[in-house]
Formats: C-alpha cells, sequence, structure tokens
C-alpha cells in the first residue's frame, strides 16, 4: 500500500518531547519479535544529566538518498514508491559495508564476530516488511509486521506518549513540527518559560488518547497522532 499522493515516508523526533521511556524501543521489538542482540532502535541521551539534557529516538531515517544502497555490493537494499528502504535478507552476505556507511548506526547484525560471520543484517522496516507478500509468514519471519500495508503507522510513533516521534507523510510530519516551534517559540518565548515565569496562559491538558484513522487514509493518520495538541 502506498502513501496518499507523491508523499514520502519519514520519520521525525521532537527532542523537546522526549522523555527517554524507551516506549518506541519497546514496542518495536514486540511487535515485530525482533531477535536477541537486534535493535533496531535506541534512544540516544546527549548531555545526560546536565542542563540542557536531549533525548532522541534513532533508527533508520529511509533517506531519500540512501548511503547503504550506494555501498551495498549485492543490491540488498530498494525503495517503496512511498520512499521507504527494504532490504532483502536472501540477498544480504553480511560484509557490513551498509554498517559503516549508515550516520545513524540503523544496520544491525545478530551475532558478534567477523562480518561475514555476524548472519543478515536487519534495521528498521518502518514496518513495511520485505519483498515477500505483504502479512504472509514468510514476511513476519524475516522482517517482522508489516503494519504499512493494514494502513497503520510504524508502531514505535503509534506508542509513543508525548508525540514526540512522528512519522508518516513528511510533508504533514514537517508541518506539524513546524507548528509546534512557532508555538513554543525561542529565547524568553520558549516552551516552559510561561510555566516557569507566569508570563503565558497556560492551556489545559488535553487527553493523549488516538483516535483511530480509516485504514486507508495515510494523510489524516499522521495529523491524528498529533491530536492531543499539535502545539506546544
Amino acid at each position: 500500500m502506498a502513501l496518499e499522493g507523491k508523499a514520502r515516508a519519514k520519520f521525525l523526533v521532537d527532542a523537546e518531547r522526549c522523555i527517554e521511556c524507551n516506549a518506541c524501543v519497546t514496542a518495536c521489538k514486540n511487535e515485530n519479535e525482533v531477535p536477541w542482540g537486534i535493535n533496531r532502535r535506541r534512544v540516544v541521551t546527549i548531555g545526560d544529566g546536565k542542563p540542557g539534557e536531549r533525548s532522541i529516538s534513532v533508527a533508520c531515517m529511509h533517506c531519500s538518498d540512501a548511503p547503504c544502497m550506494a555501498v551495498c555490493p549485492v543490491d540488498v537494499f530498494y525503495q517503496t514508491e512511498d520512499g521507504i528502504v527494504l532490504h532483502s535478507k536472501d540477498l544480504c552476505i553480511g560484509c557490513g559495508y551498509c554498517f559503516y556507511a549508515c550516520p545513524f548506526g540503523a544496520p544491525q547484525f545478530p551475532q558478534a564476530g567477523n562480518f561475514g560471520s555476524r548472519g543478515k543484517m536487519d534495521k528498521c522496516t518502518f514496518c513495511a516488511g520485505g519483498p515477500e507478500e505483504d502479512n504472509s509468514t514468510a514476511e513476519f519471519t524475516k522482517y517482522g509486521r508489516n503494519r504499512i500495508a493494514e494502513g497503520k503507522l510504524p508502531i514505535c510513533a503509534e506508542m509513543c506518549s508525548t508525540k514526540a516521534l512522528l512519522a508518516g507523510d513528511g510533508s504533514e510530519v514537517a508541518d506539524i513540527y513546524r507548528q509546534r516551534v512557532v508555538s513554543r517559540g525561542f529565547g524568553s518565548g520558549a516552551w516552559g518559560w510561561g510555566t516557569a515565569y507566569g508570563k503565558k496562559v497556560l492551556k489545559p491538558a488535553m487527553s493523549f488518547g488516538v483516535p483511530r484513522a480509516p485504514q486507508n487514509s495515510w494523510r489524516q493518520r499522521t495529523l491524528l497522532l498529533d491530536s492531543f495538541g499539535v502545539l506546544a
């Protein structure tokens, strides 16, 4: 199943909202039954315990010009019409070129040791499965659940309690983040300033619930992920 129009699937992490709960990591492992020792997604904290500490959730970013695709000697990687970067484990020789080429450390290997003996590479699939038939047993065994074929977003974004992690149509995701930045401002107008100094009128708390969108509407699904408050 494709995104609507000419959308490109993208992740975006709002560091101002991430609370390092690791719900995205756990949800990914449970939903896709990821093998022990492999983390398709991880939370990285910068400046841990210091003023200005920030956390971000990191996985394959499904690059438009993916370096892993450029260096793979056996053409394991391919892009869907939505821009999702997937791979074929049947072709993988475990050489590790993709591991060194990826700036996000997305490619993972199930075993330790020399490259070539570590097994087949594994990474985030944007919950879009692999080259096998959609939602088949073979696809699930190798790549995990294909939520995209079900009209759903990646489980990591769905389960993010603060909606720090957004996924879906890149233009819609960028627009949500843009509105957040405009709302919370910068400098003395930044988000949190009003709480500390009483300079702003605080909005009442909103529900964390995520309404269900029609299964075939990616545009609506992306926007509804932020339904408890696009702004701030």
